[in-house]
């Protein structure tokens, strides 16, 4: 098994940051998820109404953009570590080998569900029966999990750009999915009603929303509680730094704005969606939603196209997530091999998705996960930023060489403590505990440091740092000065080569015809349902085909135009620094 340099341990090399296409498809790939089925399903329930869902997702995945963009990317950028490396040089090794467990373990369950989402869908067509115990009742569905888990696990083994090239072919067929299962799902709405014959309006829309969707029931839930769970749910990844790991490899801090279009693509109008094709398949199975799974919902609105898309949606999400989960348990010894280290990762998250539990507490895991860990990206903050604004050093833990930074690990318990507080004795809901955690942690962490040693100065340390810094920053000036040559010998090679052109054609043309498809049968009505269905089979299958040949040719065109002006092929240095850094 081959290594590929991932820079664990060190800043990412200049001529291994990737362009912004690659973070935008890993986000929208991520965020479009088989989750968004569920979680749909979750607000189906909850008995908010249509326009509590509507500003509430808003506000909630703003909230979660601005996160990304404002804290979690310059850190990244300004780094250039994982933040397992960042949080060592901060908190020290005792500290990261506690946290590097916690998210891992977290990481391999929530990736586990995901295979277990991909699983479910694959019983519709081999007629293996719903897996609603906490173990798995069918050896066939077992067999379905290690099959996916397989093909997940190797993908992430391979590194984030694989993970981000995987995501780019998948993606836009993803979004397209969702949004035309839910463009063709609305005339069975519309059939049942009684007081709307066509939407013609925002309000005919939520007329519907009200009746069969978002059904309001007065439990005390509303717009801000869907607003706090928007933004907790991703919490772990952008709050709580997990996405340092990811966004490490971004040429501009700018690129965490990218991560809308997985809030506002997959958080907003897929769950949107997804509640709409719940609704849907209720009403053709005269069930309610909350007895179907993801497969189920789509297969329903989309049929054997949309068993395809909680497959590949599954895939997506688990794939970084299973790469993260990587990164956290190699984190525990440097001189572990990350891809021997993801590859084990792997096998036991696709033991735990052969165990239905772990997707039926799914969002139990997500809060659990969010309240952990988030204090500690208050920490990585107050670090980052306030200590040199209050007249404190940053990385004064490191520069004295000590084990744990006391001060960092006690900031992070009482927080939680405070947490656990709050929701016994005030009954503060889950949601809403996040954010007096951020401050408790932060506060906490700015005053124990003060008195621990973060006020003494260092300054060789400090000019060390930053003379890195500085030669860091040429480096990435002077690969950058490339991009302009590399960009027109790319399109050259392209150009060159009429098959590209012919697959891209093929490949955009077919998503038109998907999304023609939709418009056609909505027009047409429910009784068209089932030919939409199977005419939605052959422009899926041209795109697969076509826009994987685009891709992968435009990738192989662009790697080999920039390894001209790199000393070595990416692809020797990879396996030299494998050799080298990576090696047990």
């Amino acid at each position: 098994m081959s290594e590929v340099q991932e820079f664990e341990n060190t800043p990412v090399a200049a001529n291994r940051l990737e362009p912004a296409r690659h973070f935008a498809a890993s986000y929208a790939g991520e965020h479009v998820a088989g989750t968004e089925f569920v979680i749909g399903a979750l607000f189906v329930s909850l008995g908010v109404s249509t326009y509590d869902i509507f500003i509430g997702l808003l506000i909630g995945n703003l909230l979660a953009v601005l996160t990304w963009a404002w804290i979690c990317a310059p850190i990244a950028v300004r780094t250039r570590l994982t933040l397992y490396a960042y949080l060592e040089k901060v908190a020290g090794p005792g500290v990261v080998k506690i946290y590097s467990i916690i998210n891992g373990i977290l990481f391999v369950i929530i990736a586990g569900a995901m295979i277990t989402v991909s699983a479910s869908a694959v019983r519709i067509p081999f007629n293996i029966p719903p897996q609603i115990t906490w173990y798995p009742n069918s050896f066939a569905f077992v067999l379905v999990a290690v099959v996916v888990g397989a093909v997940i696990g190797y993908v992430a083994i391979k590194g984030f750009k694989k993970v981000a090239q995987f995501a780019a072919v998948c993606a836009p067929w993803m979004i397209l999915m969702f949004l035309i299962g839910g463009i063709g799902a609305l005339p069975i709405l519309i059939a049942n009603s009684s007081s709307v014959d066509a939407i013609t309006s925002i309000q005919d829309f939520i007329i519907i929303g009200d009746s069969f969707i978002w059904l309001e029931v007065d439990n005390g839930i509303g717009i801000w509680h869907v607003a706090a769970f928007a933004w907790v749910c991703n919490l772990p990844m952008h709050g709580a730094m997990s996405d340092m790991t990811i966004l490490r490899y971004a040429r501009k801090s700018s690129y965490g704005y990218l991560s809308a279009l997985g809030m506002f693509i997959g958080h907003y109008m897929a769950w949107i969606c997804a509640g709409i094709m719940g609704a849907a398949a209720a009403l053709i199975l005269k069930t309610t939603i909350n007895q179907l799974d993801a497969g189920e919902v789509a297969y329903q609105t989309l049929g054997w196209v949309g068993i395809l898309a909680v497959v590949i949606a599954g895939w997506t999400t688990s794939n970084p997530t299973i790469y993260r989960a990587g990164l956290a348990f190699q984190s525990l010894n440097p001189k572990w091999c990350r891809v021997k280290v993801t590859a084990i990762v792997g096998v036991f998250t696709t033991i735990i998705a052969c165990f239905p539990f772990a997707f039926s507490h799914m969002l139990d895991f997500l809060g659990i996960m969010g309240l952990v860990i988030a204090p500690v990206g208050a920490i990585l903050v107050a670090e980052h930023w306030l200590l040199s604004k209050l007249g404190m050093t940053p990385y004064w833990n490191a520069y004295r060489g000590a084990n744990i930074n006391g001060p960092a690990l006690m900031a992070w318990v009482i927080s939680l403590a405070v947490a656990f507080l709050l929701n016994s004795m005030l009954d503060v809901h889950l949601f809403f505990l996040l954010l007096p955690t951020w401050i408790v942690a932060t506060g906490g962490y700015l005053i124990m440091a003060a008195y621990a040693g973060a006020r003494v100065s260092y300054p060789q340390q400090v000019a060390r740092e930053e003379a890195a810094y500085r030669q860091r920053l040429a480096e990435e000036r002077e690969f950058f000065s490339h991009d302009v040559v590399v960009e027109q010998a790319t399109n050259k090679d392209l150009h060159s080569d009429g098959f590209i052109g012919i697959a891209r054609f093929i490949a955009i043309g077919s998503l038109v015809v998907c999304a023609a498809l939709a418009i056609w049968v909505y027009i047409k009505g429910p009784d068209y349902l089932e030919a939409f269905q199977a005419l939605l089979v052959v422009p899926t299958l041209l795109y697969f085909v076509s826009g994987t040949y685009w891709f992968t040719k435009k990738e192989c065109a662009e790697t080999k135009e920039t390894e001209k002006f790199t000393d070595t092929p990416l692809s020797a240095q990879n396996s030299q620094h494998g050799t080298q850094e990576n090696r047990v």
